[in-house]
């Protein structure tokens, strides 16, 4: 496998993992952006819409766009990818916490 396709995996569970923690299960690109980065993936807005356009394609989040800022919010098939009760070509499987 690819540095890129790991860092892509890596970054798809990283933000499955933000939103499941959030009250609301949601997130706007601005605020993915920043806990993507936080984690040491450094990437564009373009980049982030794309995640979330993939990760929506996959069933894994429901996407809404209010004003000019994409806002996805978790679907329950997302929830169990990124608590490792189920799997997804593509998304990084969760280690165990603890």
């Amino acid at each position: 496998m690819s540095i890129s396709a790991l860092l892509a995996e890596d970054r798809r569970l990283v933000v499955l993992r933000a939103l499941s923690e959030d009250a609301g299960y949601s997130h706007n690109e601005s605020v993915l952006q920043s806990i993507l980065a936080a984690f040491g993936h450094t990437i564009s807005r373009d980049q982030v819409r794309n995640l979330i356009s993939w990760l929506a394609e996959q069933d894994l989040v429901n996407v809404e766009t209010v004003g000019d800022y994409m806002v996805a919010k978790l679907t329950g098939r997302g929830a169990d990818v990124a608590a490792g009760r189920a799997t997804v070509p593509g998304v990084k499987r969760p280690a165990p916490r603890g």
